[in-house]
């Protein structure tokens, strides 16, 4: 379960700068997994979809321990045009160091929808802080990079995040945002 300051996801703001309220159910077994995601959305005045839902499937396992994470995922906007919706098949590499680890991912776009791909790394701090940084790039629409600030209190997350994103010519808008979001699982 997640609170946000603001719902930005691949540099881009999901919710027009507003709060939201995010949760999932994840279910799995010897590493397979399926699982569910919601967030409110708000895409301005133009679309009447107000809930994202996602769905998804994969394996995650390693090998000489290196993480890898192959699956399906579909952003779905109930209340709106089907256009909206669509598919991802993804493929993610991990390697954890012991205190500072590094990530990839390749989500393949299905049915004409983009490609995209992000690399990342993280690092442990003093006092349990958490330093992030990743770079991505959304086929056709622009780049994007976050850098974040993390701790964990109790049983709660607490983080705070910069994101930016540089559209390509004409397809959206330059964006930059500070997230403060609180997290936590059960």
């Amino acid at each position: 379960l997640t609170i946000t300051s603001n719902y930005v996801w691949r540099g881009m703001t999901q919710t027009s700068n507003s709060p939201a309220v995010q949760g999932g159910i994840d279910l799995g077994y010897k590493g397979f997994y399926l699982g569910t995601w919601g967030s409110n959305i708000e895409f301005g005045p133009t679309y009447e979809a107000s809930l994202e839902a996602d769905f998804y499937a994969g394996y995650a396992n390693e090998i000489a321990d290196i993480g890898f994470d192959l699956g399906i995922i579909q952003y779905a906007y109930p209340h709106d045009s089907d256009a909206l919706n669509f598919e991802e098949a993804y493929i993610g590499l991990s390697k954890d160091f012991g205190g500072f680890g590094v990530n990839g991912k390749y989500s393949f776009g299905l049915n004409d929808a983009t490609d995209y791909w992000e690399l990342g790394g993280s690092v442990k701090l003093p006092m349990e802080f958490g330093l992030a940084a990743a770079y991505g790039d959304y086929e056709d629409l622009g780049t994007n990079y976050i850098i974040s600030l993390s701790k964990e209190i109790a049983k709660f997350e607490l983080s705070v995040a910069y994101t930016d994103f540089s559209a390509d010519a004409g397809s959206a808008a330059d964006e930059d945002n500070i997230v403060v979001s609180i997290s936590t699982s059960f």
